[in-house]
C-alpha cells in the first residue's frame, strides 16, 4: 500500500488492499455506497469550508430536512431524481437503506446509503429535501416524484460541492 499511495495525489488514499476474484468489477460488484453531503447554513462561509460544502446563507431546517430525507428511504423508482446522460439504465429502481441528517453548528451533514445510485440521483435527492427545508416546497411533492417516476415541475440539484463518496459494500 505503501507504493501505491506514494504515486497517489495527497487526496486519494489506499487504506486496505487485498486479492479478488477475475470477474470482480469496481462498479458492477459492489454491493451498496454511503455518500455524504455537507451544508454550511449560515451567512458567512469559512475559507477552510470552500469547495468541501454548499452554502446556503440562511438556515435550513433541520427537522424538515429530516422528514424529506425519510420519504426516500426504500425501494422505489428514482427516474424522477436521476439526470439522463443519453443512455439507458437497465433499471432506475433502487433501494435507499437510511438518510442521516446530522447537525452541529451551521454544518448540516447528510448521509444516504443504498444499494446503487443513478447519475447526480444523491445530488438531485438533496436539492429536493433542501427545497423542503427552506419552505420552497412540500414533502409531498417527493413523495408524488417516487410515486410516478417523473420529473414534473422544477427539480434542483444541489451543486456538486459537499458531495463525498464515503465508503463502497462489495
Amino acid at each position: 500500500m505503501g507504493a501505491l499511495n506514494a504515486i497517489l495525489p495527497a487526496t486519494i488514499r489506499v487504506l486496505r488492499a487485498r486479492y479478488v476474484s477475475q470477474n470482480f468489477h469496481a462498479r458492477f460488484s459492489a454491493k451498496g455506497k454511503l455518500y455524504r453531503y455537507r451544508i454550511w447554513a449560515a451567512p458567512i462561509l469559512p475559507p477552510f469550508e470552500f469547495g468541501r460544502a454548499w452554502h446556503i446563507s440562511s438556515p435550513v431546517d433541520v427537522d424538515l430536512l429530516k422528514a424529506a430525507g425519510e420519504k426516500f428511504v426504500g425501494k422505489h423508482d428514482f427516474a424522477a431524481f436521476a439526470a439522463n446522460r443519453g443512455k439507458k439504465e437497465d433499471s432506475t429502481v433502487r433501494t435507499i437503506r437510511s438518510i442521516r441528517v446530522r447537525n452541529k453548528g451551521p454544518l448540516v451533514a447528510i448521509e444516504v446509503a443504498g444499494d446503487g445510485f443513478l447519475y447526480k440521483m444523491v445530488r438531485m435527492m438533496v436539492g429536493a429535501m433542501v427545497r423542503v427545508a427552506l419552505s420552497k416546497a412540500e414533502v409531498d411533492e417527493i413523495v408524488s416524484r417516487l410515486k410516478s417516476a417523473r420529473a414534473a415541475g422544477l427539480r434542483f440539484v444541489a451543486p456538486a460541492e459537499g458531495l463525498c463518496l464515503v465508503k463502497i459494500w462489495y
